[in-house]
């Protein structure tokens, strides 16, 4: 299976909004689809349960796919996916998130998106580091650019090595500009490649993420 897991040192990083770049990038090599095996929080209507992010990710595809295909289970609680799935009853197994993490045709280029961070609960007994080591596909890990995100950048990359994940790109999501040069200060501590994200180089961001993707 060819294709990325996206994390992020927690939650409101910004890890959809970069996984929907970067399918947009990868979009000019390959076919890409998107998977969110799991969602909570997700909107109810009454068609059902909608998932926010796995749409934004579905629409960021060149060929959308049924919303059911990108996120298997949904969720309305705003809780982890652990609590959500328990307090309704569902049990999620690490092998059951694998399979639907996978890509309807074997040919496709899948980018999978994690649920908070990789030490996030994503079911019962089970972390997000444990489907990215199951999937086994290179990783991409988003932070926050702000004070305090040298700290989770580094955390982060300690997790993922400790499961031998190949942490191909840590992404700075620099939702404000600012003067703190944590691009510069992280890659002194990794041999990681630290890429800023911000309004202006979104161009250059995409070219970078591409090579960086091929040579993985």
């Amino acid at each position: 299976m060819k294709g990325l897991f996206i994390s992020g040192s927690g939650t409101d990083v910004g890890k959809t909004f970069i996984a929907s770049h970067l399918i947009r990038a990868l979009s000019s090599n390959h076919c890409v689809v998107a998977r969110k095996p799991i969602e909570s929080d997700c909107i109810k209507t009454p068609q059902g349960l909608t998932p926010k992010d796995a749409v934004l990710l579905n629409d960021a595809c060149t060929n959308s796919e049924p919303i059911e295909d990108v996120c298997n289970y949904r969720f309305e609680a705003c809780v982890s996916g652990e609590k959500a799935s328990i307090d309704q009853g569902v049990e999620v197994t690490l092998e059951d998130l694998v399979a639907a993490s996978h890509p309807a045709n074997a040919a496709d280029f899948v980018v999978v998106e994690g649920a908070g961070g990789l030490y996030s609960p994503i079911a019962a007994h089970l972390l997000n580091v444990d489907l990215a080591a199951a999937l086994g596909l290179p990783a991409v890990i988003v932070v926050k650019d702000e004070l305090g995100a040298i700290n989770q950048a580094l955390l982060s990359l300690r997790a993922a090595k400790a499961h031998n994940l190949n942490v191909i790109m840590l992404v700075l999501n620099q939702m404000s500009v600012n003067n703190l040069d944590n691009a510069q200060a992280i890659q002194a501590y990794t041999s990681t490649k630290v890429v800023v994200f911000h309004e202006d180089n979104q161009d250059e961001f995409a070219k970078i993420a591409l090579a960086l993707v091929e040579q993985s």
